[in-house]
């Protein structure tokens, strides 16, 4: 297995997708880092030599990725919910915040249901 900034990428995979197990890397960034080192995409990972997988590393060392990546994203959400803005109120209560409608759906931010017990109606 090659590392690449600090994640073990599987051997048995093509270039492209092992690429992607790196938090931060997609499909197309991992072409570009591909093109950037001049190695093949085709090639499977076990068939990297230790100049390919150097000069990999030097390419990937260009983009934010992993540890600096999700503490961008929780200090951008941190300030977010800091400044109180619409988007911050919804992280904080764990809402969707781009629009969707909570009444029937937004189970994945919501969590599982919490049945509440029904009042029985007063009889005259």
């Amino acid at each position: 297995m090659a590392r690449i900034a600090g994640v073990d990428v599987p051997k048995n995979k093509r270039g492209v997708i092992a690429l992607t197990y790196i938090f931060g890397v997609g499909k197309s960034r991992a072409i570009e880092i591909l093109d950037k080192a001049q190695v093949s995409q085709d090639i499977k990972v076990q068939d990297w030599n230790d100049d390919q997988i150097g000069a990999i590393r030097e390419a990937v060392s260009f983009y934010k990725i992993e540890g600096e990546l999700r503490s961008e994203t929780s200090l951008n959400i941190k300030r977010l919910m800091d400044i109180g803005c619409y988007r911050g109120i919804r992280h904080r209560s764990g809402l969707p915040l781009r629009g969707q409608r909570t009444k029937n759906n937004s189970r994945t931010r919501k969590g599982k249901r919490k049945t509440v017990a029904n009042k029985k109606k007063a009889t005259k």
